[in-house]
């Protein structure tokens, strides 16, 4: 594509005045995409959780062993050589193996913790903000009790009331991850609710549940995209705690809080054993957390354009 081309094209992209809809939307996306690709630290972040995606689709492919059987007569305890990278662990499974099916477990909480956190932290929060009064104030005290428990400690009542299982601490976490969602979208509708806009769709006849829906929700992904992608280090860290702690993802399932878990008891000789893990739930942990500031820095509709 010549120069020219592209620099039309870029033009239509940043024109100031849209023809339609779909140049403002590809205009919008084009400009968070300038902010976020400058910001460095941010793309590392992206590609960290890029490849743990591609890791977790393809562990069949890049995992040499079994990541539930191992050699307990000839590999136990093996230290990191060429024929096991990060070495084995105390029933001579291959801890690379483990680490890799093991981003399966972490994406299956993170993702289905997302799913069921966010969209009640949203709900609530717009139909507090919305609606005031009396609703207002019951749904807010509700979120401040919430709010009151440390997460960890919240989410370890609600699986040991529940059962230990990956599924149960997937629940826990969830109903322990909506209340700050439900702060951010408050506060943000409270920011829309007297506005021109929303007055006008009210003096068109629109109802209470369609402007909470239509018009102040979509206002409110932005603010929590970026709170979500941030709180995921987090996630990672509390599922990692239920599972060391044994209430979270049950043996053999190769879930990294379980394998520093099973580690614990070797960290001096054999450090690999729980250290492997551990440094993958750093990297993850990290890549969200850069990712989350980048999209802060793009999605923020406070900011400048850089």
């Amino acid at each position: 594509m010549s120069t020219e081309a592209i620099q039309s094209r870029r033009d239509w992209l940043l024109s100031e005045r849209p023809a339609s809809r779909m140049q403002a939307r590809l205009g919008r996306a084009y400009v968070a995409w300038r902010r976020f690709s400058a910001n460095r630290l941010a793309f590392v972040g992206l590609l960290i959780i890029l490849a743990l995606l591609v890791v977790a689709a393809f562990a069949d492919v890049l995992a040499p062993y079994s990541p539930t059987i191992g050699d307990l007569k000839n590999a136990r305890l093996l230290a990191p050589s060429a024929a096991h990278w990060f070495g084995t662990d105390d029933l001579g499974r291959d801890i690379y193996s483990r680490i890799i099916y093991g981003s399966r477990w972490t994406l299956y909480v993170v993702i289905l913790v997302a799913i069921i956190a966010a969209p009640v932290g949203l709900l609530v929060g717009t139909v507090a903000g919305y609606a005031g009064g009396w609703t207002d104030a019951i749904l807010m005290r509700i979120t401040d009790i919430f709010l009151a428990f440390p997460k960890l400690v919240l989410a370890l009542a609600f699986v040991a009331a529940l059962g230990p299982g990956i599924e149960n601490a997937v629940l826990a976490i969830a109903i322990t991850s909506w209340p700050p969602y439900a702060r951010i979208a408050r506060a943000e509708t409270l920011t829309v609710r007297n506005s021109d806009y929303i007055k006008a769709v009210q003096l068109m006849g629109a109802s209470p549940f369609r402007i909470v829906l239509r018009h102040i929700m979509p206002l409110c992904i932005s603010s929590l995209i970026i709170r979500v992608t941030l709180d995921m280090a987090g996630i990672i860290l509390t599922a990692a705690g239920l599972g060391f702690l044994g209430l979270g993802a049950q043996p053999p399932l190769p879930e990294w809080g379980t394998m520093i878990a099973s580690g614990r008891r070797f960290i001096l000789d054999q450090w690999w054993v729980a250290g492997a893990p551990g440094f993958a739930i750093l990297i993850v942990s990290l890549g969200f957390n850069l990712l989350g500031d980048g999209l802060r820095d793009a999605l923020d509709p406070r900011s400048g354009d850089q």
